[in-house]
């Protein structure tokens, strides 16, 4: 049986659902752009989280926002990628969960983002919730009922 088969969506937590932070690819604040687009590219994401040294949850940083960066009039200008801190051009107004929110508080956060990050009270960084994640608790549920 499927957890959605033995609790009900409205009892499920981010918690049961959230791929952990050791499994979760990310950067940190001063790695270079560089070291940035190296592990979005080999991890085949768009965007990872950032953290800092203390291992606290800053913000994301995606594959579009650093080839902006890169972005001259007649070519990419891949020599900046070292010169650039990932902190520079981060996005850090995201939103964030705790692993204690709902199904529904998750649901509601992945509408417009393919993860969203988890994080203690503190701020430091537990995980992601995908929207894949979401999706498929969803469909299981969805199947136990027919």
């Amino acid at each position: 049986m499927s957890l959605t088969q033995d609790q009900r969506l409205t009892d499920i937590t981010v918690a049961d659902m959230m791929i952990s932070s050791e499994k979760v690819a990310h950067v940190q604040v001063n790695n270079p752009l560089e070291h940035a687009l190296l592990v979005l590219v080999k991890s085949g994401y768009s965007a990872v989280p950032v953290l800092d040294t203390s291992y606290k949850l800053v913000g994301t940083i995606g594959k579009t926002v650093i080839l902006n960066q890169t972005l001259g009039l007649e070519r990419f200008e891949t020599e900046k990628l070292s010169d650039i801190k990932v902190k520079e051009i981060m996005k850090t107004d995201i939103p964030v969960l705790l692993k204690t929110n709902t199904f529904l508080e998750g649901l509601n956060k992945v509408i417009n983002s393919p993860f969203v990050c988890v994080a203690d009270k503190e701020g430091y960084f537990d995980g992601i919730l995908t929207r894949r994640a979401i999706l498929k608790h969803l469909r299981r549920d969805l199947s136990s009922r027919r």
